[in-house]
């Protein structure tokens, strides 16, 4: 005998709601779990005065962005271009596009 489709979605339709709400569950406890490594993670990065967050892994340029300035991705010769993605998705800081001489 078989079952009808109306009792397997049912059936599907509630153990898909079962597992929805085991990751609620499951998030909020990992959430007060992981205030602690927070916190600790925190207060490393105070201790060693770390300054900023490796966002991309290419080039000295792009992995600590205020730390770069408007030739370094030309350092290998005045004309050559970005050869790097990560390059074009991030900006320089404001304060170096900035111009400091008046122009005629």
């Amino acid at each position: 005998m078989t079952a009808r489709y109306s009792t397997w979605f049912c059936l599907t339709t509630g153990a898909m709601l079962l597992m929805a709400l085991l990751l609620v569950i499951h998030a909020g406890v990992r959430t007060t779990a992981d205030r602690l490594i927070l916190r600790e993670t925190t207060d490393l990065v105070r201790s060693l005065e770390l300054t900023d967050l490796c966002l991309f892994t290419e080039a000295s340029y792009t992995r600590h962005l205020s730390l770069a300035d408007l030739r370094t991705p030309f350092q290998e010769y005045p004309l050559s271009l970005e050869h790097f993605p990560s390059g074009s998705l991030a900006a320089p800081p404001p304060y170096l596009t900035e111009s400091h001489a008046p122009h005629p």
